[in-house]
């Protein structure tokens, strides 16, 4: 999963919005804080500078000409306080009715300040935020000198507080989820490009184009350009290994011809021993050349019914002369992604082999089972001991003297499959001689299928 790039940029983008909505949270939280603190302030030292402008000296005490006219000063806890307490010893403070009994004093406030303000206990047990002022009225002599007590409640502050951050909170989980869509959203146009040159690029293994377009992104073209420079060095190697392996096999020919010519004068034990190595050093040659072939060919989509019928086409005059029937069985739409070269010697091997050991009927059928494409030649010739089927499809080996061959075609068979991810499975036919099953990839676009069995209900696994 992290090796994913869509995974990588939703989790940086879910990092990141995480971030940056915590630190949007904590900021706008301190800001509104001190703006709501800021206002309690102000409002306190209003009152206080209010109190302080109602204040006489009568008869040599402080006195109030008169109250602040908000009712919650009236009201015994009724969320705003004020208390004058004179610095002269033994002096009775003045206090609003909403402290009711409570006086407050210097002792009584709390060292530690919640938001700028000192706490006390209210009237009604619950805490209150408390300002002090020191102020003096009179001259001379005459002067008094005082501490103004201004209050409110703390639940009044917090209450506003958790008012502020629930819808803010909300505000904050809905930008959060349009960003995370929006991020979302930009991945998966930004790494369009990438799909679309995933898909170019199957197209080239698939065969049904040569390069990748250049239109695209201008970070993309780069990666583009590479990649189709890859592709005709690519081109060049093919028709260089196609000259090679011309050269190779015209190499070889003249040779081959000569000898089988000059073999001819030999002892008649002697000259099918030549000949027949002859032959397996022809067969030998064209496997090579097939397996260069298969390293640098591009893959195509090949129909296994057109290569079927057209090997069944050349094989029957020889059954036909034997009195063997063939019944084929595939699907016209099934098709399997490989070289027609490749597929054609892969089954005309099988099919030999098939048309050798048949006595009246050879079966041929394919189907897509699992993943792969099965291929499954059944014959009812006398068939192979199970513990001989690795031996046959080994190279030069033939476990049946009296149908004696070079022991290749199985072999090769086996060598073309596993250079497609494939491989040829060996088991008894239910006409009662061999079947030989060979399996290959599905093209990635079939639907899938039950699982790849032989005719003896064993899996048919490509590894």
């Amino acid at each position: 999963m992290t090796k994913s790039l869509r995974f990588r940029l939703a989790a940086g983008a879910l990092v990141a919005i995480a971030v940056a909505l915590a630190l949007v949270w904590f900021v706008l939280g301190h800001l509104f804080e001190d703006y709501l603190a800021d206002q309690y302030a102000n409002e306190m030292a209003a009152v206080s500078d209010a109190l302080g402008a109602r204040l006489a000296i009568e008869n040599g005490a402080l006195s109030l000409v008169s109250e602040p006219s908000d009712p919650r000063f009236q009201t015994p806890a009724g969320g705003r306080y004020w208390q004058i307490t004179p610095d002269d010893p033994g002096a009775s403070p003045l206090r609003s009715r909403s402290l009711w009994d409570e006086e407050l004093t210097t002792a009584s406030l709390s060292k530690d300040l919640y938001c700028g303000f000192h706490e006390a206990e209210g009237p009604d047990g619950a805490t209150i935020l408390v300002t002090v002022k020191a102020m003096s009225v009179g001259e001379g002599d005459a002067r008094k000198s005082f501490t103004i007590y201004t209050a409110f409640s703390k639940d009044e502050m917090e209450s506003s507080l958790s008012n502020y951050h629930r819808p803010l909170q909300l505000m904050l989980a809905a930008t959060g989820l349009l960003l995370l869509a929006a991020a979302f959203l930009q991945g998966l146009i930004g790494l369009k490009p990438l799909v679309r040159l995933r898909n170019e690029v199957a197209n080239i293994r698939a065969g049904r184009s040569a390069h990748i377009g250049s239109e695209g992104p201008s970070e993309v073209r780069p990666l583009v350009n590479e990649i189709n420079l890859l592709l005709a060095e690519r081109e060049t190697a093919v028709e260089r290994a196609r000259s090679r392996a011309s050269d190779l096999a015209h190499g070889l020919k003249t040779p081959l011809t000569v000898l089988s010519h000059l073999v001819e004068s030999l002892p008649e034990d002697k000259r099918d021993t030549a000949l027949q190595q002859i032959e397996l050093v022809r067969q030998r040659a064209d496997r090579q050349l097939q397996a260069a072939r298969m390293g640098v060919e591009r893959m195509a989509t090949t129909s296994l019914l057109g290569i079927s019928g057209k090997l069944v086409s050349v094989l029957s005059p020889v059954t036909d002369g034997k009195g063997i029937g063939w019944k084929v069985d595939i699907d016209p739409t099934l098709t399997i992604e490989a070289d027609p070269a490749d597929v054609a010697e892969a089954m005309g091997n099988i099919l030999d082999n098939a048309v050798r050991f048949a006595r009246s009927r050879i079966d041929v059928s394919a189907a897509k089972e699992g993943e792969a494409i099965i291929l499954r030649v059944g014959d009812d010739g006398p068939g192979a001991a199970p513990e001989n089927y690795a031996m046959m499809l080994k190279r030069g080996v033939s476990v049946d003297d009296a149908h004696a061959g070079s022991g290749l075609g199985l072999a090769i068979s086996g060598d073309i499959a596993e250079a497609y991810g494939g491989k040829i499975v060996l088991s008894r036919s239910d006409l009662g001689g061999l079947e030989v099953a060979l399996a290959l990839p599905a093209p990635k676009n079939l639907a899938p299928a039950t699982e790849a069995q032989d005719s003896a209900g064993r899996p048919v696994a490509l590894s």
